[in-house]
């Protein structure tokens, strides 16, 4: 078996295109290095192995029986594929749709949202993710450790993942060193809220 089975997708934008919240330089590393070093690992680690036919979805949902190479870099080819997409340079500065009846639903106005998810953001100890997952068709905020996300089988709150924040250091230390809270406050402006209703409306 190849090692081509998973590849790096292309960064649907300039490397520079989200400054200046984020910069060109850590898009680079956090692309070309840290998400390319994911997908080699993954096809190293499912190589010659009955994992080799599964897609990634299928290996996510039920990552418990597979090894940790699996789950650390399977977890990692997703969870930055999915980041990259719902961040652009220029979008719907808020929700709209259904999503925004969805967002206000559930937490009271986008304002409380925004609170509420960027406390789970600071909240995660260490390496890890902050997400806005479906859950029995509502929706509902928490956060995983290291590459791990609400589709594996052993999140502690399962759902389907519709927007996603990285705060590995390696998302943001070149610009805001141990300053998470002030890359979660610039992270806003670059996410590209199309692409999350359109998760949204795709599991809806």
């Amino acid at each position: 078996m190849s090692n081509s089975l998973f590849s790096l997708p292309p960064l649907p934008y300039a490397a520079d295109a989200l400054e200046p919240f984020i910069d060109k330089a850590t898009m680079e590393i956090h692309h070309g290095k840290h998400h390319a070093a994911y997908v080699t690992n993954l096809n190293k680690a499912v190589e010659n192995t009955d994992l080799a036919g599964k897609s990634l979805e299928d290996m996510i949902s039920s990552i418990s029986k597979y090894p940790a190479a699996v789950r650390n870099n399977g977890g990692g080819h997703y969870n930055h594929s999915m980041f990259w997409n719902i961040m652009a340079a220029q979008g719907h500065e808020l929700p709209h749709g259904k999503l925004d009846d969805a967002i206000n639903s559930a937490f009271g106005s986008f304002d409380s949202f925004k609170e509420k998810f960027a406390a789970a953001a600071m909240g995660r100890f260490g390496s890890g993710w902050a997400w806005l997952i479906l859950k029995n068709e509502k929706l509902e905020i928490t956060s995983t450790p290291n590459q791990d996300n609400p589709l594996m089988d052993v999140a502690d709150v399962k759902g389907f993942p519709i927007l996603g924040i990285d705060v590995w250091e390696h998302a943001y230390y070149l610009k805001y060193q141990n300053r998470r809270a002030d890359y979660i406050t610039a992270w806003w402006n670059v996410v590209n809220w199309d692409a999350v209703l359109a998760r949204f409306n795709n599991k809806k």
